[in-house]
Order: C-alpha cells, then sequence, then structure tokens
C-alpha cells in the first residue's frame, strides 16, 4: 500500500509544479488575438481606459500607464545596475563602488 504521506507528497510536488509553470505560459506574449483577427494589446487598453474620463486639454499632463511601466522597467535596470557594482565592490574590484 501506498502511504498517506506519499499521496500528499506526491499531490503536493505536482501543485508546486504547476503553479510555478503557469505564470511562465501566461508571460509567454503580451498580446492577445481578437475574433476578427486583430490584437489586443492590454498597455494600450489600459492606456485608453486611462484617458477616456480626463479632458482633452488636461490629457497631456496626465502621464499614461505605458509611460509609467517605462520609468518602473528603468528603475529596475537601475536597480540590477547597483547591485552589480556592489557585488564588484564586495569582491575588490578597482574602479567599483
Amino acid at each position: 500500500m501506498i502511504s498517506t504521506r506519499r499521496i500528499v507528497a506526491a499531490v503536493g510536488l505536482a501543485a508546486g509544479i504547476t503553479a510555478l509553470a503557469a505564470p511562465l505560459a501566461c508571460a509567454s506574449d503580451a498580446t492577445i488575438q481578437n475574433k476578427d483577427a486583430s490584437e489586443l494589446n492590454p498597455i494600450s487598453t489600459l492606456d485608453s481606459l486611462a484617458q477616456s474620463g480626463i479632458p482633452a486639454e488636461r490629457r497631456a499632463e496626465v502621464p499614461r500607464p505605458s509611460e509609467q511601466l517605462q520609468h518602473l522597467n528603468r528603475l529596475n535596470n537601475l536597480e540590477q545596475l547597483d547591485r552589480v557594482a556592489r557585488m564588484g565592490a564586495a569582491s575588490g574590484f578597482p574602479g567599483a563602488l
């Protein structure tokens, strides 16, 4: 007979692998095909929704969500660069922080 602990471990392992694989499958492409073969981009849709409630004369003053995401990407790149520089300084490379 298979013990209960082994069954629970196998089910937990299968659930963990599924949980790790599902986000990777969903993140493969940001565009979605419509029924009429046009592409839906979630970022451009979010931009249009965010700008819809703002008067036309004020829209230039409010940053779009896509611009904010670009700034977050730049911030992430700077954080990675800082992390690499700190690793270089810790290992004693000349010219590092």
